[in-house]
């Protein structure tokens, strides 16, 4: 009953401080949950601009979006860890919604053990050092294609 509960809590408390971004009053779309004692699986929804967003300059759009998703990849990973206490492990994938498909966005083989240093200012540097893999071109987040 315990690992339902694990569950449990991890869907409410992102349903709860992920209903919002920081930069998107979109909510954030978990697609897929898996759970093992040791690890899990996780998969998400990268939140659209914001429609306000529309008024800046597309560039700094696209930026406001890219660093919305790399907070929501950093807080997943944070509640996945608090959530699951007996868990080790968690892969971690975002997707784009691009229309008729999904567009995977970015990657994350993340372990309890790596540390987030607060200290460190670079939101980028602080996910790159979880063990996000992704691909930035100008401050912006890349598809496996290189197009915006």
């Amino acid at each position: 009953m315990k690992p339902i509960r694990d569950a449990a809590t991890f869907l409410r408390g992102a349903r709860k401080k992920l209903r919002t971004g920081e930069l998107s009053r979109e909510p954030l779309t978990l697609l897929r949950l898996e759970w093992r004692p040791e690890w899990v699986e996780c998969d998400w929804l990268m939140r659209p601009a914001d429609k306000w967003d529309a008024f800046l300059p597309p560039r700094l759009a696209r930026e406001n979006e890219t660093l919305q998703a790399l907070r929501d990849a950093l807080d997943l990973r944070r509640m996945i860890f608090h959530s699951f206490p007996s868990a080790m492990k968690a892969e971690l994938r975002m997707f784009r919604d691009a229309g008729d498909e999904l567009e995977l966005m970015m990657t994350g083989s993340v372990s309890r053990t790596n540390e987030v240093l607060e200290r460190v200012a670079s939101v980028v540097m602080r996910a790159r050092l979880c063990g996000f893999h992704f691909t930035l071109a100008s401050g912006v987040l890349q598809g496996p294609s290189g197009s915006c």
